[in-house]
């Protein structure tokens, strides 16, 4: 019999948003699994850096843990392109998997596996829910502004079709050209241009990292912040986000799939532990890694005894309840749809107030809307969201 610690091998790629995502993930499973806070040293993680979280970075990276390492299970944050070439690996050495994501894109799998799970933050469920009611509240002739490397994923297609089931005839779309000598200048003078001619009934904008924050600045000293609503997408609008600009005294809507100032009494157990344990303030990849922990936690004395086929059947068909409400974890059950507040935020006096507007409604990851953005939205890009 195998003894020793069970191992699990970490996937890291490059992130200048979040560098200290890993950290958080890891942190996150620990308070799930052991939710006493007493951990005896049965796990062990082995991370591994996975560039820019490619699939060919990735595909060395399993080949290293699983043959080298020799891991129970395979984990961390990853892109659903990478998928299809680690399906083999993982079934041909009965090792388990449990992955991260932030929902970039529709997780409409063309591959599927009995032994790989999947805990994801699903913005583009929050994107589709913030499209549909735009258009509800503010009529059609919307207008979506991001980079080029936002317009890489299914998110603004997701907001789009959300602003169509409730009716959207029209949309307009600006990406915003790359500065080749510099990457991160953002130069709004073209999209203010456009915006004054033809004026929108909202701007909805897409931006990751510093970038938000930095579209944020130029949107407040414009004169259109004053007669055109701003809704944003879901990261921009974190807290440990916006901190930096707190005092830029602005407002705008965006929608979430998680806050960390919900009173529900697993959200609070889960802020404090995080916080408590961590020093830290509770974000949205301590709440992923918490979730997973959760799972984790369920079938742990099946994993503790290396049975990973019962581990792997029992979560295809448990779900867990956590700080979002239920959650599942494998794609053929369905995936259990997030509660989706519409928020109001405004921020005065280096204070960031958060206001529930309305709540919308995700749709099924096999919806058929869900499946024309799978197949008309292709792209090159093949890093996970905000690993850039």
């Amino acid at each position: 019999m195998i003894t020793g610690p069970i191992k699990i091998g970490f996937l890291t790629p490059y992130s200048g948003v979040y560098p200290f995502y890993g950290n958080h993930l890891m942190a996150g499973i620990l308070l799930g699994l052991y939710p006493d806070g007493m951990q005896r040293n049965e796990f062990q993680f082995i991370p591994v850096y996975t560039k820019q979280g490619d699939p060919k970075s990735v595909l060395e990276a399993v080949n290293q843990l699983v043959f080298f390492e020799r891991v129970d299970i395979v984990s961390g944050l990853i892109s659903y392109k990478s998928i299809p070439d680690i399906i083999p690996i993982i079934e041909r050495h009965n090792a388990l998997a449990f992955f991260f994501d932030m929902g970039e894109c529709v997780p409409y799998f063309e591959h599927f596996s009995p032994r790989i799970f999947y805990s994801s933050q699903q913005i583009v469920q929050s994107q589709y829910a913030l499209g549909h009611w735009a258009q509800k509240e503010y009529g059609d002739g919307g207008m979506m502004i991001m980079p080029v490397y936002e317009a890489g994923y299914h998110l603004n297609t997701a907001f789009y079709k959300g602003a169509c089931a409730a009716g959207a005839d029209t949309m307009a779309l600006h990406v915003l050209p790359k500065d080749p000598s510099n990457i991160k200048n953002i130069n709004l003078s073209a999209f203010f241009s456009e915006i004054a001619k033809n004026p929108p009934s909202y701007i909805h904008a897409i931006f990751a990292g510093d970038m938000g924050n930095d579209f944020l600045k130029l949107w407040r000293q414009s004169p259109f912040r004053k007669h055109i609503p701003l809704v944003v997408v879901e990261n921009m609008a974190y807290e440990d986000v916006l901190e930096d600009i707190a005092d830029l005294a602005i407002e705008m809507v965006s929608a979430a799939t998680w806050s960390r100032n919900s009173e529900g009494a697993r959200n609070r157990e889960f802020v404090s532990k995080f916080e408590n344990t961590g020093g830290q303030m509770a974000n949205i990849y301590g709440l992923l890694g918490y979730e997973a922990g959760l799972a984790l936690k369920e079938v742990k004395h099946l994993i503790i005894k290396r049975d990973l086929d019962g581990a792997a059947k029992l979560l295809q068909r448990e779900s867990v309840t956590g700080p979002r409400g239920e959650r599942n974890f494998y794609p053929l059950s369905g995936f259990s749809l997030p509660v989706i507040d519409i928020i109001k935020v405004s921020t005065s006096s280096k204070k960031i107030y958060k206001t529930v507007l309305s709540q919308g409604n995700g749709i099924r990851f096999d919806s058929p809307d869900f499946k024309e953005i799978h197949d008309e939205s292709v792209s090159g890009w093949q890093n996970p969201y905000l690993c850039i």
